[in-house]
């Protein structure tokens, strides 16, 4: 059953496009929040990626629904007013426009909270605003490769992105938590607040393990592939009918492991072996050791002995075998009015159809509910 609706009642007004401000919105809507999306006659750029969802982009119907879609033009005064008024009587405000548009425009985050103190207003940005970075343009594959992400994603001889939009997503994510708070906030103190979130910033922020081995320890975070590293073993092994990941992170599941799965007592207390940075260290020598066992073994009798050895397993899954997976929650959606299922927000996986909207499909109305 769905959890009450929490934001029933706020108001979010949102100049979005592509993917980390409307990363944020659809969680607003998602626990009830009204969510006014304007967009320009062209429509969000994530409308076009691509037709895969009854001539929908992907990335659009994801992001996008249980929202109300007006067309408004940026660059028309009588439209500015327009959005304004919007303004004064919303909750949140939140833009992910290039580096200096919304202040170009009037919409800056002083003139906004002067308009309305009780404002929540949120720019999402590239980069810290008071960096030498601040005018860059920014999207998620360069944020990745700035950050150093993509130094530490891939094969030794590689260095890849992340498949999916990561930094749009974190971003996206961290705006909403940031707006959850000021909510708090502004029911203890009254007022507003205005609030900035980087891209650079959130990526930089899951960096830190690299970096602080880096500045700390001395040493750098190689590209391992599938598997972790600076805990071992932690990665993919082939055994007769597949692979199997498997996770080792304290000493007492590396005993079990060499003397319930391995059947290799005298690897307990192997020096090579003997704690997790030697571990990491030797991590060939450790393969081989481990190969030469699962090798022998169906992927069912493999499974069955990290079970009885409370042991930590996984399956390396692909896209197919994540939308037949049994953990699988899913929700109904429509665009068009045309249904399609999508993996559930792990917020709330029980939540109910929520439409997502034609380009301007509620400008008539929303024209006469906030006619200036």
């Amino acid at each position: 059953m769905e959890r009450d609706r929490a934001l029933s009642g706020i108001t979010v007004v949102a100049i979005e496009q592509a993917v980390a401000g409307p990363m944020c919105t659809v969680r607003l809507a998602d626990a009830g929040a009204r969510v006014i999306k304007i967009e320009r006659k062209e429509g969000d750029t994530a409308r076009h990626y691509d037709r895969a969802v009854h001539d929908t982009s992907a990335y659009f119907v994801w992001l996008n629904r249980g929202k109300e879609s007006i067309v408004l033009d940026l660059k028309d005064a009588a439209d500015l007013k327009f959005i304004r008024k919007m303004i004064s009587s919303a909750d949140v405000f939140v833009q992910n426009l290039a580096p200096g548009a919304a202040a170009r425009l009037g919409l800056s985050q002083s003139e906004l909270t002067e308009i309305n103190p009780k404002l929540i207003a949120v720019d999402i940005v590239g980069y810290g605003q008071d960096t030498d970075y601040a005018q860059m343009r920014a999207y998620d594959m360069l944020v990745q490769a700035e950050s150093g992400l993509c130094s530490v994603t891939g094969t030794p001889e590689t260095p890849s992105k992340v498949g999916v939009s990561v930094a749009d997503i974190a971003t996206g994510m961290n705006a909403h938590a940031a707006i959850l708070e000021a909510i708090i906030l502004r029911e203890k103190t009254g007022m507003g607040q205005t609030i900035e979130i980087s891209m650079f910033d959130t990526l930089a922020d899951w960096m830190n393990v690299p970096m602080l081995h880096h500045e700390q320890g001395e040493r750098e975070t190689p590209r391992v592939g599938l598997a972790h590293a600076s805990i071992y073993p932690y990665c993919n092994y082939p055994c007769q009918d597949g692979e199997i990941v498997i996770a080792i992170q304290n000493p007492t599941e590396w005993q079990r492991l060499c003397l319930q799965v391995l059947g290799k007592p005298e690897l307990v207390d192997d020096p090579r072996f003997v704690d997790n940075p030697a571990r990491v260290k030797n991590r060939s020598a450790l393969d081989q050791e481990i190969e030469a066992v699962f090798r022998t073994m169906s992927s069912r009798a493999l499974i069955k002995l990290l079970e009885a050895a409370k042991l930590a397993w996984g399956k390396a899954s692909d896209v197919k075998g994540l939308a037949e997976h049994p953990a699988l929650r899913r929700i109904i959606s429509r665009t068009g009015g045309e249904a399609f299922s999508l993996a559930a927000p792990a917020l709330h996986s029980s939540l109910q159809v929520a439409d997502v909207p034609a380009l301007g499909e509620h400008s008539s109305r929303l024209r006469a509910e906030f006619e200036v």
